[in-house]
Protein backbone atom coordinates (compact mmCIF):
# COMPACT_ATOMS: atom_id res chain seq x y z
CA UNK A 1 0.00 0.00 0.00
CA UNK A 2 1.35 3.42 -0.95
CA UNK A 3 2.38 5.93 1.68
CA UNK A 4 -0.51 8.29 0.94
CA UNK A 5 -2.95 5.47 1.70
CA UNK A 6 -1.11 4.39 4.85
CA UNK A 7 -1.60 7.86 6.28
CA UNK A 8 -5.34 7.63 5.72
CA UNK A 9 -8.43 6.83 7.76
CA UNK A 10 -10.12 3.48 8.30
CA UNK A 11 -13.89 3.53 8.80
CA UNK A 12 -15.52 0.59 10.55
CA UNK A 13 -19.03 0.21 9.18
CA UNK A 14 -21.62 -0.73 11.80
CA UNK A 15 -24.48 -0.45 9.32
CA UNK A 16 -25.13 3.29 9.15
CA UNK A 17 -26.92 4.69 6.13
CA UNK A 18 -24.30 7.45 6.22
CA UNK A 19 -21.10 5.36 6.20
CA UNK A 20 -20.36 6.12 2.54
CA UNK A 21 -20.80 9.82 3.30
CA UNK A 22 -18.18 9.60 6.04
CA UNK A 23 -15.73 8.15 3.52
CA UNK A 24 -16.64 10.85 1.02
CA UNK A 25 -16.25 13.71 3.50
CA UNK A 26 -12.82 12.46 4.56
CA UNK A 27 -11.68 12.27 0.94
CA UNK A 28 -12.88 15.82 0.34
CA UNK A 29 -10.09 16.80 2.71
CA UNK A 30 -7.60 14.94 0.46
CA UNK A 31 -7.21 12.18 3.04
CA UNK A 32 -7.57 8.59 1.88
CA UNK A 33 -10.41 6.65 3.53
CA UNK A 34 -11.34 2.99 3.39
CA UNK A 35 -14.42 1.23 4.75
CA UNK A 36 -13.98 -2.06 6.58
CA UNK A 37 -16.28 -4.42 8.41
CA UNK A 38 -16.35 -4.02 12.22
CA UNK A 39 -14.99 -7.54 12.77
CA UNK A 40 -11.80 -6.71 10.87
CA UNK A 41 -8.64 -8.29 12.29
CA UNK A 42 -6.34 -6.03 14.24
CA UNK A 43 -3.46 -7.24 12.07
CA UNK A 44 -5.25 -5.90 8.98
CA UNK A 45 -5.53 -2.48 10.61
CA UNK A 46 -1.89 -2.47 11.69
CA UNK A 47 -0.83 -3.42 8.14
CA UNK A 48 -2.67 -0.38 6.74
CA UNK A 49 -1.00 1.90 9.28
CA UNK A 50 -3.82 4.48 9.46
CA UNK A 51 -3.55 7.90 11.05
CA UNK A 52 -7.05 7.51 12.49
CA UNK A 53 -10.05 5.22 12.85
CA UNK A 54 -13.70 6.26 12.61
CA UNK A 55 -16.48 4.12 14.11
CA UNK A 56 -19.68 4.69 12.12
CA UNK A 57 -23.24 4.91 13.31
CA UNK A 58 -25.61 1.98 13.03
CA UNK A 59 -29.08 0.66 13.89
CA UNK A 60 -28.00 -1.64 16.75
CA UNK A 61 -27.87 -1.08 20.50
CA UNK A 62 -24.51 -1.67 22.16
CA UNK A 63 -26.20 -3.88 24.74
CA UNK A 64 -28.38 -5.71 22.21
CA UNK A 65 -27.90 -9.31 21.10
CA UNK A 66 -27.71 -8.22 17.45
CA UNK A 67 -24.81 -5.81 18.02
CA UNK A 68 -22.10 -6.37 15.37
CA UNK A 69 -18.94 -8.17 16.42
CA UNK A 70 -16.10 -5.82 17.29
CA UNK A 71 -12.56 -6.62 18.38
CA UNK A 72 -12.06 -4.32 21.37
CA UNK A 73 -8.27 -4.81 21.14
CA UNK A 74 -8.48 -2.18 18.38
CA UNK A 75 -8.86 0.28 21.23
CA UNK A 76 -5.39 -0.65 22.46
CA UNK A 77 -3.57 0.35 19.23
CA UNK A 78 -2.96 3.92 20.33
CA UNK A 79 -4.58 5.31 17.17
CA UNK A 80 -6.87 8.37 17.37
CA UNK A 81 -10.53 7.33 17.14
CA UNK A 82 -13.71 9.23 16.29
CA UNK A 83 -16.97 7.53 17.22
CA UNK A 84 -20.12 8.78 15.47
CA UNK A 85 -23.58 8.07 16.94
CA UNK A 86 -23.44 4.29 17.55
CA UNK A 87 -19.66 4.69 17.49
CA UNK A 88 -19.91 7.11 20.44
CA UNK A 89 -22.06 4.66 22.35
CA UNK A 90 -19.63 1.84 21.58
CA UNK A 91 -16.65 3.78 22.96
CA UNK A 92 -18.56 4.77 26.09
CA UNK A 93 -19.84 1.22 26.62
CA UNK A 94 -16.36 -0.31 26.40
CA UNK A 95 -14.91 2.38 28.68
CA UNK A 96 -17.21 1.54 31.57
CA UNK A 97 -19.85 4.18 30.93
CA UNK A 98 -23.58 3.64 30.63
CA UNK A 99 -25.79 3.81 27.55
CA UNK A 100 -29.56 3.56 27.90
CA UNK A 101 -32.79 4.02 26.01
CA UNK A 102 -35.60 6.04 27.54
CA UNK A 103 -37.98 5.29 24.69
CA UNK A 104 -37.43 8.78 23.31
CA UNK A 105 -34.91 9.59 20.64
CA UNK A 106 -33.51 12.68 18.98
CA UNK A 107 -34.17 12.96 15.25
CA UNK A 108 -33.51 15.88 12.97
CA UNK A 109 -31.99 19.29 13.67
CA UNK A 110 -30.58 20.24 17.06
CA UNK A 111 -28.55 23.11 18.52
CA UNK A 112 -25.40 22.43 20.53
CA UNK A 113 -24.39 23.89 23.85
CA UNK A 114 -20.61 23.59 23.48
CA UNK A 115 -18.67 23.33 26.74
CA UNK A 116 -15.15 23.13 25.32
CA UNK A 117 -13.89 24.73 22.12
CA UNK A 118 -10.54 22.99 22.21
CA UNK A 119 -9.66 20.30 19.65
CA UNK A 120 -12.90 18.98 18.08
CA UNK A 121 -14.89 22.23 18.26
CA UNK A 122 -12.09 24.64 17.46
CA UNK A 123 -13.44 27.52 15.30
CA UNK A 124 -17.02 26.14 15.52
CA UNK A 125 -19.82 28.66 16.13
CA UNK A 126 -21.71 28.89 19.39
CA UNK A 127 -24.96 26.88 19.31
CA UNK A 128 -24.13 25.43 15.92
CA UNK A 129 -26.77 23.29 14.18
CA UNK A 130 -26.24 19.53 13.95
CA UNK A 131 -28.17 16.50 12.72
CA UNK A 132 -29.31 13.89 15.26
CA UNK A 133 -30.62 10.40 14.52
CA UNK A 134 -30.51 8.16 17.60
CA UNK A 135 -32.62 6.40 20.23
CA UNK A 136 -30.03 5.37 22.85
CA UNK A 137 -27.89 7.93 24.64
CA UNK A 138 -25.19 8.23 27.31
CA UNK A 139 -26.50 8.37 30.90
CA UNK A 140 -23.20 7.89 32.74
CA UNK A 141 -19.88 9.34 31.61
CA UNK A 142 -17.00 6.86 32.10
CA UNK A 143 -13.84 7.66 34.00
CA UNK A 144 -11.22 9.71 32.11
CA UNK A 145 -13.86 11.08 29.72
CA UNK A 146 -15.02 14.69 29.47
CA UNK A 147 -18.22 16.12 28.00
CA UNK A 148 -17.55 18.53 25.12
CA UNK A 149 -21.13 19.43 24.17
CA UNK A 150 -24.77 18.77 24.96
CA UNK A 151 -27.89 19.17 22.87
CA UNK A 152 -30.70 21.57 23.76
CA UNK A 153 -32.45 18.59 25.34
CA UNK A 154 -29.62 18.12 27.81
CA UNK A 155 -28.42 14.92 26.09
CA UNK A 156 -24.68 14.41 25.78
CA UNK A 157 -23.75 15.27 22.19
CA UNK A 158 -19.97 14.92 22.28
CA UNK A 159 -17.24 13.56 24.56
CA UNK A 160 -13.52 12.96 24.54
CA UNK A 161 -11.11 10.70 26.39
CA UNK A 162 -8.64 12.87 28.25
CA UNK A 163 -5.54 10.84 27.28
CA UNK A 164 -6.25 8.45 24.37
CA UNK A 165 -7.24 10.89 21.62
CA UNK A 166 -10.67 9.31 21.47
CA UNK A 167 -13.43 11.67 20.40
CA UNK A 168 -17.10 11.00 19.88
CA UNK A 169 -20.22 12.75 18.61
CA UNK A 170 -23.81 11.68 19.10
CA UNK A 171 -24.69 13.76 16.03
CA UNK A 172 -23.59 13.14 12.43
CA UNK A 173 -20.88 15.58 11.27
CA UNK A 174 -20.77 13.91 7.84
CA UNK A 175 -24.24 15.03 6.68
CA UNK A 176 -24.83 18.45 5.15
CA UNK A 177 -27.51 19.18 7.76
CA UNK A 178 -24.71 19.55 10.32
CA UNK A 179 -23.79 23.07 9.27
CA UNK A 180 -20.17 23.03 10.48
CA UNK A 181 -19.58 19.31 10.11
CA UNK A 182 -16.71 19.92 7.72
CA UNK A 183 -14.88 22.04 10.31
CA UNK A 184 -15.44 19.38 12.99
CA UNK A 185 -14.04 16.65 10.73
CA UNK A 186 -11.10 18.86 9.76
CA UNK A 187 -10.33 19.36 13.43
CA UNK A 188 -10.28 15.61 14.02
CA UNK A 189 -8.31 14.77 10.88
CA UNK A 190 -5.62 17.43 11.11
CA UNK A 191 -5.50 18.81 14.67
CA UNK A 192 -6.09 15.53 16.51
CA UNK A 193 -4.89 12.82 14.11
CA UNK A 194 -2.27 14.77 12.12
CA UNK A 195 -3.40 13.21 8.83
CA UNK A 196 -1.58 14.13 5.63
CA UNK A 197 -3.68 15.60 2.77
CA UNK A 198 -2.02 13.44 0.11
CA UNK A 199 -5.09 11.84 -1.50
CA UNK A 200 -4.98 13.75 -4.78
CA UNK A 201 -5.81 13.00 -8.41
CA UNK A 202 -2.13 13.05 -9.30
CA UNK A 203 -1.23 10.53 -6.60
CA UNK A 204 -4.17 8.32 -7.56
CA UNK A 205 -3.11 8.27 -11.21
CA UNK A 206 0.47 7.45 -10.28
CA UNK A 207 -0.66 4.57 -8.06
CA UNK A 208 -3.10 3.17 -10.63
CA UNK A 209 -0.57 3.33 -13.44
CA UNK A 210 1.76 1.21 -11.32
CA UNK A 211 -1.03 -1.22 -10.36
CA UNK A 212 -2.24 -1.59 -13.95
CA UNK A 213 1.28 -2.27 -15.18
CA UNK A 214 1.77 -4.83 -12.41
CA UNK A 215 -1.57 -6.59 -13.05
CA UNK A 216 -1.36 -6.62 -16.83
CA UNK A 217 2.33 -7.23 -17.41
CA UNK A 218 2.81 -7.65 -21.15
CA UNK A 219 -0.82 -8.70 -21.72
CA UNK A 220 -3.34 -7.03 -23.99
CA UNK A 221 -6.31 -5.16 -22.51
CA UNK A 222 -9.69 -4.54 -24.11
CA UNK A 223 -11.23 -1.38 -22.65
CA UNK A 224 -15.02 -1.20 -22.63
CA UNK A 225 -16.19 2.34 -23.40
CA UNK A 226 -19.84 3.35 -23.06
CA UNK A 227 -19.63 7.06 -23.88
CA UNK A 228 -19.82 8.18 -20.25
CA UNK A 229 -17.13 9.87 -18.18
CA UNK A 230 -16.26 6.74 -16.16
CA UNK A 231 -15.32 4.48 -19.04
CA UNK A 232 -13.68 7.39 -20.88
CA UNK A 233 -11.41 8.02 -17.88
CA UNK A 234 -10.57 4.30 -17.75
CA UNK A 235 -9.61 4.37 -21.44
CA UNK A 236 -7.36 7.40 -20.90
CA UNK A 237 -5.82 5.86 -17.77
CA UNK A 238 -5.06 2.57 -19.54
CA UNK A 239 -3.60 4.48 -22.46
CA UNK A 240 -1.30 6.35 -20.07
CA UNK A 241 -0.33 3.16 -18.22
CA UNK A 242 0.30 0.70 -21.06
CA UNK A 243 -0.15 2.59 -24.33
CA UNK A 244 -0.59 0.29 -27.34
CA UNK A 245 -1.29 -2.71 -25.11
CA UNK A 246 -4.79 -1.32 -24.58
CA UNK A 247 -7.49 -1.15 -27.22
CA UNK A 248 -10.68 0.73 -26.43
CA UNK A 249 -13.94 -0.56 -27.86
CA UNK A 250 -17.25 1.24 -27.83
CA UNK A 251 -20.15 -1.15 -28.28
CA UNK A 252 -23.24 0.59 -29.59
CA UNK A 253 -26.06 -1.56 -28.26
CA UNK A 254 -28.66 0.61 -29.94
CA UNK A 255 -29.60 2.25 -26.66
CA UNK A 256 -27.24 5.23 -26.64
CA UNK A 257 -28.27 8.85 -26.98
CA UNK A 258 -28.39 10.39 -30.43
CA UNK A 259 -24.93 10.59 -32.07
CA UNK A 260 -23.30 9.54 -28.80
CA UNK A 261 -21.02 6.86 -30.24
CA UNK A 262 -19.42 9.21 -32.77
CA UNK A 263 -18.93 12.03 -30.25
CA UNK A 264 -17.18 9.76 -27.75
CA UNK A 265 -14.92 8.06 -30.29
CA UNK A 266 -13.73 11.36 -31.77
CA UNK A 267 -13.14 12.94 -28.35
CA UNK A 268 -10.89 10.08 -27.21
CA UNK A 269 -9.17 9.43 -30.53
CA UNK A 270 -8.58 13.02 -31.64
CA UNK A 271 -8.14 14.56 -28.20
CA UNK A 272 -5.95 11.98 -26.42
CA UNK A 273 -4.74 9.62 -29.10
CA UNK A 274 -6.53 6.66 -27.54
CA UNK A 275 -6.75 3.64 -29.82
CA UNK A 276 -10.52 3.14 -30.07
CA UNK A 277 -13.02 1.55 -32.41
CA UNK A 278 -16.80 1.51 -32.42
CA UNK A 279 -18.93 -1.58 -33.16
CA UNK A 280 -22.66 -1.49 -33.79
CA UNK A 281 -24.11 -4.51 -31.97
CA UNK A 282 -27.72 -3.32 -31.82
CA UNK A 283 -28.85 -6.24 -33.99
CA UNK A 284 -27.59 -8.55 -31.22
CA UNK A 285 -28.73 -6.68 -28.10
CA UNK A 286 -32.22 -5.57 -29.11
CA UNK A 287 -33.62 -9.02 -30.03
CA UNK A 288 -32.50 -10.33 -26.62
CA UNK A 289 -34.49 -7.54 -24.95
CA UNK A 290 -37.62 -8.19 -27.00
CA UNK A 291 -40.64 -8.47 -24.69
CA UNK A 292 -38.59 -7.91 -21.50
CA UNK A 293 -40.10 -5.44 -19.04
CA UNK A 294 -38.41 -6.30 -15.73
CA UNK A 295 -35.51 -3.85 -15.13
CA UNK A 296 -33.31 -6.40 -13.35
CA UNK A 297 -33.67 -8.80 -16.28
CA UNK A 298 -32.81 -5.97 -18.69
CA UNK A 299 -29.63 -5.18 -16.76
CA UNK A 300 -28.51 -8.79 -16.56
CA UNK A 301 -29.24 -9.45 -20.24
CA UNK A 302 -27.27 -6.35 -21.22
CA UNK A 303 -24.45 -7.16 -18.79
CA UNK A 304 -24.03 -10.65 -20.17
CA UNK A 305 -24.30 -9.57 -23.80
CA UNK A 306 -21.67 -6.88 -23.25
CA UNK A 307 -19.27 -9.62 -22.17
CA UNK A 308 -20.23 -11.88 -25.06
CA UNK A 309 -19.82 -9.02 -27.54
CA UNK A 310 -16.44 -8.11 -26.07
CA UNK A 311 -15.37 -11.76 -26.32
CA UNK A 312 -16.45 -11.92 -29.95
CA UNK A 313 -14.77 -8.63 -30.84
CA UNK A 314 -11.57 -9.55 -29.01
CA UNK A 315 -11.28 -12.69 -31.14
CA UNK A 316 -11.29 -10.45 -34.21
CA UNK A 317 -8.91 -7.80 -32.89
CA UNK A 318 -6.27 -9.90 -31.17
CA UNK A 319 -5.40 -11.91 -28.07
CA UNK A 320 -6.90 -10.11 -25.06
CA UNK A 321 -6.64 -11.53 -21.56
CA UNK A 322 -8.02 -8.49 -19.73
CA UNK A 323 -11.18 -6.38 -19.86
CA UNK A 324 -11.10 -2.90 -18.32
CA UNK A 325 -14.35 -1.19 -17.32
CA UNK A 326 -15.54 1.89 -15.45
CA UNK A 327 -16.90 0.39 -12.25
CA UNK A 328 -17.27 3.01 -9.49
CA UNK A 329 -17.64 2.76 -5.72
CA UNK A 330 -21.41 3.55 -5.75
CA UNK A 331 -21.90 0.79 -8.38
CA UNK A 332 -20.28 -1.72 -6.05
CA UNK A 333 -22.25 -0.49 -3.02
CA UNK A 334 -25.66 -0.55 -4.72
CA UNK A 335 -25.00 -3.98 -6.21
CA UNK A 336 -24.47 -5.36 -2.72
CA UNK A 337 -20.92 -6.66 -3.20
CA UNK A 338 -18.99 -4.06 -1.24
CA UNK A 339 -16.20 -5.03 1.16
CA UNK A 340 -17.24 -8.65 1.39
CA UNK A 341 -20.58 -7.69 2.89
CA UNK A 342 -23.85 -9.17 1.71
CA UNK A 343 -25.72 -5.89 1.42
CA UNK A 344 -29.26 -5.38 0.21
CA UNK A 345 -29.19 -5.11 -3.58
CA UNK A 346 -30.75 -1.80 -4.58
CA UNK A 347 -30.19 -2.54 -8.25
CA UNK A 348 -27.70 -4.62 -10.17
CA UNK A 349 -25.25 -2.64 -12.25
CA UNK A 350 -24.53 -4.16 -15.64
CA UNK A 351 -20.80 -4.09 -14.93
CA UNK A 352 -20.98 -5.45 -11.35
CA UNK A 353 -24.00 -7.47 -10.22
CA UNK A 354 -25.13 -7.97 -13.81
CA UNK A 355 -22.01 -9.80 -15.02
CA UNK A 356 -22.22 -13.49 -15.93
CA UNK A 357 -20.21 -16.01 -13.89
CA UNK A 358 -18.27 -17.39 -16.85
CA UNK A 359 -16.03 -14.60 -18.14
CA UNK A 360 -13.03 -15.21 -20.37
CA UNK A 361 -11.33 -12.03 -19.16
CA UNK A 362 -9.59 -10.92 -16.00
CA UNK A 363 -11.21 -7.63 -15.02
CA UNK A 364 -9.27 -4.37 -14.64
CA UNK A 365 -11.28 -1.82 -12.62
CA UNK A 366 -9.02 1.09 -11.67
CA UNK A 367 -11.88 3.40 -10.56
CA UNK A 368 -13.55 0.90 -8.25
CA UNK A 369 -12.71 2.95 -5.13
CA UNK A 370 -13.79 6.35 -6.50
CA UNK A 371 -16.91 8.46 -6.31
CA UNK A 372 -18.13 10.27 -9.42
CA UNK A 373 -16.63 13.69 -8.67
CA UNK A 374 -13.27 12.05 -7.93
CA UNK A 375 -13.44 10.40 -11.35
CA UNK A 376 -14.02 13.79 -12.96
CA UNK A 377 -10.98 15.21 -11.16
CA UNK A 378 -8.88 12.30 -12.44
CA UNK A 379 -10.22 12.93 -15.95
CA UNK A 380 -9.17 16.58 -15.81
CA UNK A 381 -5.72 15.56 -14.61
CA UNK A 382 -5.47 13.15 -17.57
CA UNK A 383 -6.48 15.87 -20.04
CA UNK A 384 -9.94 14.68 -21.08
CA UNK A 385 -12.06 17.35 -22.82
CA UNK A 386 -14.77 19.10 -20.81
CA UNK A 387 -17.39 17.68 -23.17
CA UNK A 388 -16.73 14.23 -21.69
CA UNK A 389 -15.79 15.16 -18.12
CA UNK A 390 -18.82 17.35 -17.45
CA UNK A 391 -21.40 15.04 -19.03
CA UNK A 392 -24.19 13.94 -16.77
CA UNK A 393 -23.91 10.30 -15.68
CA UNK A 394 -25.33 7.88 -18.23
CA UNK A 395 -26.14 4.27 -17.30
CA UNK A 396 -24.32 1.42 -19.02
CA UNK A 397 -27.62 -0.20 -20.04
CA UNK A 398 -28.43 3.14 -21.63
CA UNK A 399 -32.00 3.91 -22.60
CA UNK A 400 -33.04 0.36 -21.72
CA UNK A 401 -33.56 1.53 -18.13
CA UNK A 402 -35.18 4.78 -19.20
CA UNK A 403 -37.79 3.07 -21.34
CA UNK A 404 -40.16 1.72 -18.75
CA UNK A 405 -41.63 -1.58 -19.89
CA UNK A 406 -40.93 -3.22 -23.22
CA UNK A 407 -38.27 -1.97 -25.60
CA UNK A 408 -38.96 -1.46 -29.29
CA UNK A 409 -37.04 0.43 -31.96
CA UNK A 410 -39.93 2.90 -32.22
CA UNK A 411 -39.85 3.61 -28.48
CA UNK A 412 -36.05 4.01 -28.57
CA UNK A 413 -36.33 6.59 -31.32
CA UNK A 414 -39.08 8.49 -29.48
CA UNK A 415 -36.98 8.70 -26.32
CA UNK A 416 -33.77 9.62 -28.17
CA UNK A 417 -35.56 12.57 -29.79
CA UNK A 418 -37.15 13.74 -26.54
CA UNK A 419 -33.89 13.39 -24.62
CA UNK A 420 -31.95 15.35 -27.24
CA UNK A 421 -34.41 18.26 -27.02
CA UNK A 422 -34.23 18.18 -23.22
CA UNK A 423 -30.41 18.29 -23.14
CA UNK A 424 -30.20 21.02 -25.79
CA UNK A 425 -32.58 23.25 -23.83
CA UNK A 426 -30.63 22.76 -20.57
CA UNK A 427 -27.45 23.84 -22.37
CA UNK A 428 -29.20 26.72 -24.12
CA UNK A 429 -30.66 28.01 -20.84
CA UNK A 430 -27.24 27.78 -19.16
CA UNK A 431 -28.34 25.43 -16.36
CA UNK A 432 -26.91 22.09 -17.55
CA UNK A 433 -23.92 22.37 -15.20
CA UNK A 434 -26.12 23.22 -12.20
CA UNK A 435 -27.58 19.72 -12.47
CA UNK A 436 -25.91 16.47 -11.42
CA UNK A 437 -28.01 14.32 -13.74
CA UNK A 438 -30.93 14.96 -16.05
CA UNK A 439 -32.74 12.66 -18.44
CA UNK A 440 -36.04 11.81 -20.05
CA UNK A 441 -38.07 8.67 -19.34
CA UNK A 442 -40.61 7.04 -21.63
CA UNK A 443 -43.53 5.78 -19.55
CA UNK A 444 -45.77 2.97 -20.83
CA UNK A 445 -48.93 5.01 -20.35
CA UNK A 446 -50.87 6.76 -23.08
CA UNK A 447 -52.94 9.84 -22.43
CA UNK A 448 -55.51 11.80 -24.39
CA UNK A 449 -54.44 15.09 -25.94
CA UNK A 450 -55.54 17.61 -28.52
CA UNK A 451 -53.35 18.69 -31.44
CA UNK A 452 -54.67 20.71 -34.35
CA UNK A 453 -58.24 20.27 -33.12
CA UNK A 454 -57.79 16.52 -33.32
CA UNK A 455 -57.76 13.96 -30.53
CA UNK A 456 -54.41 12.27 -29.83
CA UNK A 457 -53.65 9.24 -27.70
CA UNK A 458 -49.89 9.14 -27.22
CA UNK A 459 -47.09 8.36 -24.78
CA UNK A 460 -46.34 10.05 -21.47
CA UNK A 461 -42.79 11.38 -21.07
CA UNK A 462 -41.21 12.01 -17.66
CA UNK A 463 -38.28 14.36 -17.19
CA UNK A 464 -35.89 14.09 -14.25
CA UNK A 465 -33.19 16.44 -12.93
CA UNK A 466 -31.33 16.09 -9.63
CA UNK A 467 -28.53 17.75 -7.69
CA UNK A 468 -25.99 15.68 -5.78
CA UNK A 469 -22.41 15.60 -4.50
CA UNK A 470 -21.64 11.92 -4.93
CA UNK A 471 -24.69 10.14 -6.35
CA UNK A 472 -25.38 8.33 -3.06
CA UNK A 473 -28.04 10.89 -2.13
CA UNK A 474 -29.76 13.42 -4.38
CA UNK A 475 -32.36 16.16 -4.32
CA UNK A 476 -34.67 17.10 -7.17
CA UNK A 477 -33.61 20.20 -9.07
CA UNK A 478 -35.86 23.25 -8.77
CA UNK A 479 -36.30 23.78 -12.49
CA UNK A 480 -37.33 27.34 -13.44
CA UNK A 481 -40.95 27.40 -14.61
CA UNK A 482 -40.17 28.98 -17.96
CA UNK A 483 -37.61 26.23 -18.67
CA UNK A 484 -40.08 23.49 -17.79
CA UNK A 485 -42.66 25.11 -20.01
CA UNK A 486 -40.19 25.30 -22.89
CA UNK A 487 -39.10 21.67 -22.48
CA UNK A 488 -42.68 20.43 -22.41
CA UNK A 489 -43.75 22.53 -25.36
CA UNK A 490 -40.83 21.61 -27.61
CA UNK A 491 -40.99 17.88 -26.83
CA UNK A 492 -44.75 17.66 -27.41
CA UNK A 493 -44.59 19.76 -30.57
CA UNK A 494 -41.50 18.09 -32.05
CA UNK A 495 -41.57 14.42 -31.01
CA UNK A 496 -44.21 12.35 -32.66
CA UNK A 497 -45.47 9.82 -30.14
CA UNK A 498 -45.48 12.05 -27.02
CA UNK A 499 -48.36 14.32 -26.06
CA UNK A 500 -47.75 14.93 -22.34
CA UNK A 501 -44.68 15.72 -20.16
CA UNK A 502 -44.41 15.38 -16.36
CA UNK A 503 -41.59 16.42 -13.97
CA UNK A 504 -40.24 14.07 -11.28
CA UNK A 505 -39.81 15.77 -7.87
CA UNK A 506 -38.65 12.73 -5.87
CA UNK A 507 -35.37 12.86 -3.94
CA UNK A 508 -32.95 9.97 -3.26
CA UNK A 509 -33.84 8.44 -0.88
CA UNK A 510 -36.64 7.39 -1.00
CA UNK A 511 -36.33 7.11 -4.79
CA UNK A 512 -33.25 6.28 -6.82
CA UNK A 513 -31.91 8.69 -9.43
CA UNK A 514 -32.77 6.43 -12.35
CA UNK A 515 -36.31 5.10 -12.59
CA UNK A 516 -35.13 1.53 -13.16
Amino acid sequence: MNLFKKQGVLILDFGSQYTQLIARRVREQHVYSEILQPNVKVSDIVERNPSAIILSGGPSSVFGKSAPEFDISILDLGIPILGICYGLQLLVHHSGGKVESTGKGEYGFAKLNIQSYDSLFNAVSERTQVWMSHMDHVTHVPEHWSVLAESENGIIASLCHDKNKWYATQFHPEVIHTIEGEQILQNFLFNVSECSPTWTSGNFIKEQVEQIQKQVGDGQVLVGVSGGVDSSVVAALLHKAIGEQSSAVLIDHGLLRKNEANLCVHALKDGLGVKIQSFNESNVFLPKLNGISDPEKKRKIIGEQFIRSFESISDKLGDFSFLAQGTLYPDVIESGVSHGKTAHVIKSHHNVGGLPDDIDFELVEPLRELFKDEVRNVGRELGLPDSLIDRHPFPGPGLAVRIIGKITEERIQILQNADQIYMEILHDEGIYHEIWQAFAVLIPIKTVGVMGDQRTYENLCGIRAVTSHDGMTADWYRMPEHVMARISSEIVNSVRGINRVVYDITSKPPGTIEWE
